[in-house]
């Protein structure tokens, strides 16, 4: 399967998976639910990691992740403090925004990740795929400045500035994925196995706080969305991690492309939680389709 069809689906678990985060944090104390959610991405892997150590031929290729050594897993790690950190940040603005405006904002990370691989990995997008790029980051942009409407003040939200912080980390996650599964040749089931074993751990200091003075004041209630999150980015991380090991894959394509997933969570702002300015929201994603379309017929 070509490398954009496969962006193309991870973007479509992707704005599930945004679905789901939404529902379990409306309401929800932002800690547990992180937690519960890494420890649901460790519960899948474990098992096949150490399948892969005792039976090795159980499993498909594509799922059996290879031993590594110290090295190896010291790369790893700067990957999974990056990412946790911007899952954290992105996960309490999200609490505090409305989905058709934080998943726009959080959509933007492909304006980072486009001029990072261009300046530092010398990707050189063809002229019909800059134009389809622009178009997708100018839709972005043109959805954030719809939240003025709403009363959003940009410069002065502490949510808002939480979910930029949380798409400039992203973006360096990106590159790093590129970085790692390209020049170190590490395989997508072992970056996204050893990534969701050692997020637990990670997690603790943001977990910890809460479970000793955090109950009483931000209360947690179960909800089934919430192990959602996990299996919905699971999904959608795998299916990533196969586009970009492609040699012929475009980091500055894959990243505008996985953030289409910003139509899912606009519909679902509509129809789940009632979100004004559909409208005006529903031009801005007019230009992101015509986007797609562009980069889609530029291979």
């Amino acid at each position: 399967m070509h490398w954009i069809t496969i962006s193309l689906l991870s973007a479509g678990f992707l704005g599930l998976y945004e679905i789901a985060k939404k529902e379990s944090l409306r309401g929800n104390a932002v800690p547990p639910v992180l937690f519960c959610n890494v420890l649901t991405q460790a519960a899948v892997w474990l098992p096949l990691l150490i399948l892969s150590q005792t039976h090795t031929t159980a499993l498909p290729e594509l799922l059996r992740v290879q031993p590594l050594d110290w090295t190896a897993h010291g790369r790893l790690a700067a990957k999974f403090v990056i990412a946790g950190s911007s899952w954290i940040c992105a996960s309490f603005a999200l609490k505090h925004l409305p989905i058709s405006i934080a998943a726009p904002i959080r959509a933007t990370s492909p304006l980072v990740t486009v001029l990072f691989a261009v300046l530092f990995m010398a990707e050189r997008p063809s002229v019909l795929q800059w134009t389809g790029v622009g178009i997708v980051l100018s839709a972005f942009y043109a959805f954030s400045l719809a939240g003025r409407r709403e009363g959003i003040v940009f410069h002065r939200d502490r949510w808002v500035a939480l979910m930029i912080l949380a798409t400039i980390l992203g973006a360096a996650s990106a590159l790093y994925d590129k970085y790692l599964l390209n020049t170190c040749g590490y395989r997508s089931a072992e970056v996204q196995a050893w990534f969701s074993i050692y997020l637990v751990p990670v997690m603790l200091p943001v977990i910890l706080p809460w479970l000793i003075r955090g109950r009483s004041t931000s209360p947690f209630e179960w909800r089934w969305s919430i192990p959602m999150i996990a299996l919905l980015l699971l999904v959608s991380d795998f299916l990533y991690f196969s586009a970009n090991e492609q040699p012929d894959a475009l980091i500055s394509v894959i990243s505008p492309l996985r953030r289409t997933s910003v139509i899912i969570a606009f519909l679902a702002g509509i129809r789940l939680y009632g979100e004004k300015n559909w409208r005006i929201k529903a031009i801005c994603l007019t230009g992101l389709l015509l986007g797609v379309l562009v980069i889609s017929f530029s291979r």
